[in-house]
């Protein structure tokens, strides 16, 4: 019974500090907009559950932990807007997968993707001709984006490679 109201206590602490921690760092604690950005949630998790359940993990160390995660991110999230070296260093450059209805294999193999891979996500697109896919990019978070209709607006393709 002591170990449930320790690990209860540990959640009634550690939960609240993490959302204040997120309130103070600002709406991109917990998004996916970049790879770094996802390391960080998964870390944060990563450090909320071993000091939650591990009654060995001081209190004060997951504390600490997230702290230095929080201000990690803000100065690399602030560094990447400030030049784009950062950013280039930091991030995986997006990546055009398909274009005009026609699959671009060396990039796809790139992207450590199948052609049947790249077909599920026109599905759940909701591409019913290929002929209308105008893009299909592998994002720098991993997401796989599809871009159909009549017109591509070329501005959406702004900083994709296009070549393997």
């Amino acid at each position: 019974m002591a170990d449930f109201i320790n690990i209860l206590l540990r959640c009634v602490i550690m939960v609240p500090f993490v959302i204040v921690l997120t309130r103070l760092a600002g709406l991109r604690s917990f998004s996916k907009m970049s790879s770094f950005d996802f390391v960080i949630t998964l870390a944060t998790g990563s450090i909320l559950a071993s000091t939650v359940m591990s009654p060995s993990t001081p209190l004060l160390h997951g504390v600490a932990a997230l702290v230095g995660l929080f201000v990690v991110q803000i100065g690399i999230a602030r560094l990447r807007t400030g030049t784009t070296q950062v950013a280039d260093l930091i991030d995986n450059a997006p990546l055009l997968i398909m274009r005009d209805g026609q699959f671009l294999m060396d990039n796809i193999r790139k992207a450590n993707m199948t052609k049947a891979d790249v077909i599920g996500k026109l599905r759940e697109a909701n591409a019913l001709d290929l002929s209308k896919v105008r893009a299909v990019i592998f994002e720098q978070t991993g997401d796989v984006s599809v871009l159909h209709g009549d017109k591509l607006d070329q501005t959406l393709l702004q900083g994709v490679q296009s070549k393997a």
